[in-house]
């Protein structure tokens, strides 16, 4: 187990680059986001531990973070104060530009994927989902709908300007940013939902976690009934990730203090539960270059395990531990095909 500790920080979210299979950003705020500063971490994992390279502070929470698709220094978050900031770190100074549009917290940011397309949208607690061209430093365009907080945005990685959004008004949308409007509205869940994503293999699914603590799986083509329902966290799920190397596997992290995986193609969908955290995980992302390794965030340090699954996969993700002295931490797990996990702590880095 690998880990980075920082202090004073819970960890919001967590993204590996693009380009580099080692580099991770880390979105954090103090005192769990209801007040104080947020910062930006910039993490190299190495063989023996998980290291600081570079570290942004913002005068807000910072509650999302997204990559560049075509610069590996350049990452955008989103803030409290309901801006976006645009980093590069190859700068010492590291903020190269705030975007304002927002009027309240902005929860979710996202990178384009699809060629051709250079947008980031952005949502927010007020009902809002934002599209902004991040050359140019420029709204492009603002979509109204939800009746609710924003809380996740996800650009399909199939269709060029088309993203999915999920929100405290219990709908999950399907946004066509060309045409200004909204495509598909989905009654997915009577209760808040706090995450979704698209399945990197198939256009027409998603899948959404919500606070009634269930995920659902969709199919665009027919959206009256979800095509699978995956229960077994007992608290709200805080984040959802389909998983870049099979196509019906994907991972849950929730306020129940722990990780899951699932696939939704088998009739006992949960592969594998980590149960290492003592506070909330709220963070996950998968690793596109390295099968078998997981990333966890917590709240002042960060962890490696090795889990067995039947199926080899690697992501990250970010929770909200305290430890004794009140740090928090980000946590890198290894996910490698058997069946139990096995857990060698060592706190290697403290800010």
């Amino acid at each position: 187990m690998k880990s980075f500790k920082s202090s004073g920080r819970h960890g919001y979210a967590v993204e590996i680059s693009p380009f580099l299979a080692s580099t991770i950003a880390c979105a954090s705020s103090q005192y769990y986001g209801i007040a104080g500063c947020g910062a930006l971490f910039v993490l190299e994992q190495r063989e023996a531990d998980v290291s600081l390279v570079r570290s942004f502070d913002w005068n807000d929470g910072l509650f999302d973070v997204t990559w560049s698709e075509n610069n590996e220094h350049v990452l955008v978050t989103g803030g409290g104060d309901g801006s976006l900031q645009i980093w590069d770190t190859a700068n010492p100074q590291g903020l190269l530009q705030v975007l304002k549009g927002h009027t309240q917290e902005v929860y979710s940011v996202d990178w384009s994927q699809t060629r051709g397309e250079n947008l980031v949208v952005s949502g927010s607690w007020d009902h809002t989902a934002k599209v902004w061209d991040p050359e140019q430093c420029q709204l492009v365009s603002s979509l109204q709908g939800h009746e609710g907080v924003i809380y996740s945005t996800i650009w399909s990685p199939h269709i060029p300007a088309c993203f999915a959004s999920a929100s405290g008004d219990g709908t999950l949308r399907v946004w066509d940013v060309k045409a200004g409007s909204c495509r598909l509205a989905i009654p997915a869940h009577k209760a808040e939902i706090l995450s979704c994503d698209w399945c990197k293999y198939d256009q027409n699914i998603l899948v959404t976690g919500a606070v009634d603590c269930s995920l659902r799986v969709w199919d665009l083509r027919n959206v009256r009934h979800p095509v699978a329902q995956m229960m077994g966290h007992s608290y709200a799920i805080r984040r959802v990730k389909f998983c870049p190397f099979y196509k019906t596997v994907l991972a849950s992290c929730s306020y129940d203090f722990t990780v899951r995986f699932w696939d939704y193609s088998k009739n006992q969908p949960l592969l594998e539960t980590l149960e290492h955290h003592s506070e909330f995980v709220c963070g996950l992302d998968f690793n596109l270059h390295i099968p078998n390794q997981l990333l966890i965030s917590v709240n002042h340090h960060c962890t490696a395990w090795s889990v067995d699954l039947t199926s080899p996969l690697m992501s990250v993700c970010c929770s909200k531990q305290s430890s004794a002295d009140g740090g928090h931490a980000l946590f890198v797990e290894r996910v490698q095909g058997t069946g139990h996990v096995q857990q060698q702590s060592t706190q290697l880095f403290e800010m």
